[in-house]
């Protein structure tokens, strides 16, 4: 149990620390922000929605219980990626800058995984 403790946090404090991190500039409507989705063909107005959002998902995965407000927000940062994936790819920019949604990618897997794996084990032993 203290292993997949260990691991869980680790993937997680890097999924948050993605996600935390990408929403301040969102939130900001930071100029850089606003140039990036310019160019991906999005309005600015949906950055402070986006950066909310990815803040909201933070929060719910650091509070306590709420097991199904987890999953949304799991499910959330993974619509989020794929959505930021796919319009890099749509507007044809180099393909070598893919290597960072997939790194995102295995963060929030494991992440999920460890997290299911906590439960399973916490259960296991409150069984006992």
């Amino acid at each position: 149990m203290r292993r997949i403790n260990i691991f869980y946090w680790v993937f997680t404090v890097l999924m948050l620390a993605l996600m935390g991190v990408g929403a301040i500039p969102d939130l900001l409507s930071a100029p850089d922000a606003v140039v990036l989705f310019a160019h991906l063909g999005y309005p600015a107005y949906l950055l402070p929605f986006l950066g909310v959002a990815k803040l909201l998902g933070v929060v719910a995965i650091l509070v306590p219980g709420f097991p199904r407000v987890k999953e949304w927000a799991y499910a959330g940062f993974v619509i989020d990626l794929t959505g930021a994936m796919y319009s890099t790819i749509a507007v044809g920019d180099p393909p070598g800058g893919l290597v960072f949604f997939l790194i995102g990618y295995l963060v929030i897997i494991g992440s999920y995984v460890l997290y299911h794996k906590r439960l399973r084990a916490a259960s296991r032993n409150h069984a006992k």
